[in-house]
């Protein structure tokens, strides 16, 4: 009789464990009398039976499902098994540890920016982090039609909503259009805010969200090296100015998108260029009009005496003013 009961009964685990898995649904199958429930570290085990959550553990060990876990169910807490009769149920197995994954921008986000109307093309990398925190939700909203819930579907969900945060985020806190990771930090809290928000719904929390780095256009990152290289990124009249001299001088009409480009900074340096012309033209008015009234020469044009300013040449009297 023993060894029949022991052939009846069944061991309730996570059998397809891989990191990389969310959760795993243990379902299908009767669970006989003498089962063993087996929740290893870094899991919680959550019983289920009609679809609705009976008890949810979470201490990992080796469990006798009659003795250990009937009594603490909701409805099945009363269940009595029979010789030949069990239980269906379905156990949820939960990966409890926080997720780090890769994040990074399909296409490029065009950003609106003043000194381009048709935007800024930008691409931006990083990682975010994630946990399940609300199991209800989980199971309501995902796990009551999928066998088993993966990273690579939370990403799917977090890729899909990215661009329009991304753009939203970096037109609030992206101070200088050419410098944005000086204001990743914000750009980044910002769009975790929103992101946790929309996640959330499925019961997972974003626990952490990072941009590792910005990506410019070619046209755009090779200026931003040249600046750089000589010392000019703070100042932007030089900058544009280098910015047309690259443009113009480099994309042959080759590359539609980089000659676009061209021509508006092209544009851009035009006015600022106009702008310089002025100033320079008001600063030599300025110096004329401030230069001292009625000074005299230094020499006589007589003799050559040095004069110093005097109105008249000590040497050969000669008027000079």
């Amino acid at each position: 009789m023993g060894l029949f009961s022991r052939q009846m009964a069944n061991v309730v685990e996570w059998e397809e464990y891989r990191d990389d898995i969310i959760f795993w649904k243990w379902t299908n199958r009767e669970i006989k009398k003498g089962s063993k429930l087996i929740i290893r570290a870094g899991q919680d085990a959550i019983f289920m039976y009609n679809g609705k959550i009976e008890g949810i553990f979470k201490d990992e060990g080796s469990f006798d499902i009659e003795s250990d876990i009937i009594p603490f169910l909701s409805t099945l807490k009363g269940f009595k098994f029979g010789f030949n009769s069990g239980v269906r149920a379905e156990v949820l197995f939960v990966n409890t540890k926080e997720f780090t994954v890769k994040w990074g921008t399909k296409n490029p986000v065009s950003i609106p920016t003043p000194s381009l109307p048709g935007g800024m093309p930008i691409r931006a990398f990083g990682t975010f982090n994630f946990k399940v925190d609300d199991y209800l939700c989980l199971i309501d909203k995902v796990a009551g039609v999928k066998q088993m819930y993966t990273v690579d579907d939370v990403r799917e969900r977090v890729v899909a909503v990215l661009d329009q945060l991304l753009m939203k985020w970096i037109s609030k806190e992206g101070k200088d259009m050419f410098n944005l990771q000086a204001n990743a930090y914000d750009i980044a809290s910002g769009i975790k805010d929103d992101l946790d928000m929309q996640i959330s719904k499925i019961g997972i929390t974003i626990t952490d969200f990072n941009i590792a780095s910005f990506s410019y256009p070619e046209e755009v990152q090779k200026m931003q090296n040249k600046a750089a290289s000589q010392s000019m990124v703070g100042d932007m009249n030089k900058y544009s100015q280098m910015a047309m001299v690259d443009s113009f001088g480099k994309s042959g009409g080759s590359n539609l998108a980089g000659d676009m480009m061209s021509m508006q900074m092209g544009m851009q340096l035009g006015q600022q260029m106009m702008n310089n012309m002025n100033n320079n033209m008001n600063n030599n008015m300025n110096n004329v009009n401030q230069q001292p009234q009625g000074a005299g020469p230094k020499f006589c044009p007589e003799c050559g005496t040095p004069v110093n300013g005097a109105k008249f040449c000590p040497n050969c009297g000669n008027k000079l003013i």
